[in-house]
């Protein structure tokens, strides 16, 4: 059985410290047991700048067993899976310890965005890009980090001033981003049609 009240006071922990680390995790819905995480991509690496959302479900066995954890957002690393976003941490599997709260696996999957592990990958095609190729594998982890884990960290003012910018009437903006729930690349690409 899951034990709710860690779960809660593991929540309330990471409210306190959301401002120095950076690290989010919040309910689903009035079920403690389907969470979602937040963290910023860590500085000097590909990831940075990036918010990466995170899917969180604790096993009934919880704190005994590990959360399942798997990334939302799509990330080019070579211990996550780029097709479904599973994470390839040990902590996550047979190296977790009742002593490991959600903050603290949360804060080993960003240590894992700065120190891939190509030997151990989740993610074969990306660990080889990353061992021969290492200047391309940093060319498309940042782009992927530019392209899937910063446009929704937009403000909608932000994205409807670069369309604006862009020549097209404020009042169209809004209503086809509207339309589009927010996705600045679609609006664009609806606006050019219309």
């Amino acid at each position: 059985m899951i034990d709710f009240a860690r779960v809660q006071k593991e929540l309330q922990e990471c409210g306190r410290e959301k401002d120095s680390s950076g690290i989010r995790v919040s309910p689903k819905s009035d079920n403690l047991a389907r969470l979602t995480g937040i963290i910023p991509g860590p500085l000097g690496t590909p990831y940075e700048g990036g918010s990466f959302e995170i899917d969180i479900t604790l096993p009934d066995g919880y704190p005994f067993e590990p959360p399942k954890m798997k990334f939302v957002t799509k990330v080019w690393h070579p211990n996550i899976s780029s097709q479904s976003g599973a994470i390839c941490l040990d902590i996550l599997k047979d190296q977790w310890s009742p002593a490991l709260t959600l903050k603290t696996a949360l804060l080993s999957v960003q240590a894992l965005l700065s120190a891939p592990e190509p030997d151990d990958p989740q993610d074969a095609v990306v660990a080889q890009q990353y061992l021969r190729e290492y200047q391309t594998f940093v060319g498309t982890a940042r782009y992927w980090t530019e392209s899937f884990a910063k446009a929704s960290s937009l403000g909608v003012e932000e994205k409807v001033q670069r369309l604006v910018e862009m020549g097209f009437p404020d009042g169209l903006v809004r209503s086809t981003l509207e339309a589009v729930g927010g996705d600045e690349n679609l609006a664009l690409e609806k606006l050019l049609c219309s």
